[in-house]
């Protein structure tokens, strides 16, 4: 099955050897999004800037995929601070439908750049 690149500038370019998403059949599978402003590549502060500029990212990436976030059937949430779930639920009632996708949140010890929060998703077309 051929792998189809999607790319957009309304979202942070790729920092290292990845695409922004990869299209294969009707399943789009968007890379992990830190809270990167597209126009600067400087991470935006503080916790409640980051998941909406996060969200944001995949957001764009998925319209570039000519698709949404509506399309999600799997979210990952990577986050330094598990103390910040609670601000992503509320992010997620914002840029998600219901049904809202499968998920998983992750403690873990560092994000690129310093990041609080990580977000990956596979979306499903068709």
């Amino acid at each position: 099955m051929p792998k189809d690149v999607i790319s957009t500038p309304r979202a942070p370019s790729a920092i290292g050897t990845y695409s922004q998403a990869l299209r294969c059949g009707n399943t789009i599978y968007l890379s992990g999004q830190i809270g990167l402003d597209p126009a600067s590549m400087q991470l935006v502060e503080g916790i409640d800037a980051q998941v909406k500029r996060v969200f944001d990212n995949l957001q764009a990436v998925a319209a570039a995929a000519g698709a949404s976030l509506d399309d999600a059937a799997r979210v990952t949430i990577y986050l330094t601070d598990l103390a910040h779930f609670g601000k992503v639920n509320e992010a997620m009632a914002r840029y998600f439908k219901q049904p809202y996708p499968a998920r998983a949140a992750i403690g873990v010890a560092s994000l690129p750049r310093g990041a609080l929060i990580e977000a990956d998703a596979i979306l499903v077309t068709g």
